[in-house]
């Protein structure tokens, strides 16, 4: 899985780099990849909000069948999952788009963890190289972690450029853009909010407490916002519901332990997730969704009936002058032979 993460990640890291060349700055390279990303997502967004649109409706016969069926729970999961294919819907339907976002980010956090080999895309033989130097760099050798070992050479790229001989001059190039251009307003991307092992007693050793303070509260406002618009929200069912409470959560945990690069890439997703929330409701409002819903079924259920081919008037005579067995006709005839 981790080789997956890693690959996705140097292709982001692409994109991110042809951004970082417009701006000549990480952060707003990040800012520019997460408004094309959103924009790319926004059909699987439409078809979310369908989704989402489409439970509401159900809710109220949902409540009908639970009465009915109270004491029978397998009657109840059989007539339920009946209604669902009735009206067209799938209880899963938006759960797989909610898991983008979060598949982005851990993708993001190889294209961030390893910038060297999936942002600059430098050559493998010279990373391993420039990363053994780590060890024996005075004031660095026993201070930097191996895990962001990638990280601590664009960190450090002026105290180790006159040891870099192992890569080209367009390498350098892109190696030296790139050491100056982690910082944004006054945030160091490249560095990590707290210690995994210990986050509350490391939480606020820097101004990048801001990144998981800042997913935290603005996961739960979008979310209670986002409620606000969209009651049918609060009836969600299975994977829908579990993630309105869970990641939040989690995605502040990641966004503590991760370089603030990937913090910041999820502050920014649910600023313009909540902003694309509320073009959702302008254009595909969850009233008219059903109410185009519930004319597309009664079409479909018009042209069902209209199929149907009736007996023709002939046949109908006919079967109704036929005399039925045991008649006392028929009888009669089977006396006279």
């Amino acid at each position: 899985m981790n080789d997956l993460f890693n690959f996705l990640g140097s292709l982001i890291g692409y994109l991110l780099w042809f951004f970082y060349v417009q701006v000549k700055n990480y952060g707003g390279a990040i800012i520019l990849f997460t408004v094309f990303f959103k924009l790319l997502t926004f059909p699987f967004s439409i078809k979310t909000q369908r989704s989402m649109a489409a439970s509401s409706r159900l809710t109220m016969k949902m409540k009908d069948l639970q009465k009915k069926y109270a004491k029978d729970k397998q009657k109840l999961q059989i007539e339920t999952q009946k209604l669902y294919e009735r009206e067209g819907v799938n209880p899963a339907g938006g759960c797989s788009t909610m898991f983008i976002p979060l598949l982005v980010m851990f993708c993001l956090y190889n294209t961030v963890l390893f910038p060297m080999a999936n942002a600059l895309h430098l050559s493998s033989a010279g990373i391993d190289k420039a990363v053994s130097l780590l060890g024996h760099v005075p004031g660095i050798s026993s201070t930097f972690n191996q895990t962001y070992a990638q990280i601590e050479v664009v960190k450090h790229f002026a105290e180790l450029r006159p040891y870099l001989t192992m890569f080209s001059a367009q390498e350098m190039a892109r190696l030296e853009s790139f050491s100056h251009g982690f910082r944004f307003l006054g945030l160091n991307l490249l560095d990590t909010p707290c210690d995994p092992g210990n986050i509350f007693g490391t939480m606020f050793r820097s101004n990048l407490w801001v990144i998981p303070i800042g997913n935290l509260v603005l996961a739960y406002l979008t979310q209670y916002f986002t409620m606000k618009m969209q009651p049918g929200m609060q009836q969600q069912q299975g994977c829908m519901k579990a993630t309105l409470f869970i990641f939040p959560l989690f995605s502040v945990w990641l966004a503590a332990t991760m370089p603030a690069a990937v913090g910041f890439y999820y502050i920014l997703s649910l600023l313009l997730g909540f902003l694309q929330t509320v073009a959702l409701n302008i254009w595909f409002a969850p009233d008219d969704l059903n109410a185009q819903a519930e004319a597309r079924r009664v079409a479909l259920r018009e042209q069902e009936e209209a199929a149907l081919k009736p007996l023709p008037a002939v046949k109908l005579a006919a079967a109704g002058a036929r005399p039925a067995a045991g008649t006392a006709q028929t009888k009669g005839k089977k006396r006279k032979h």
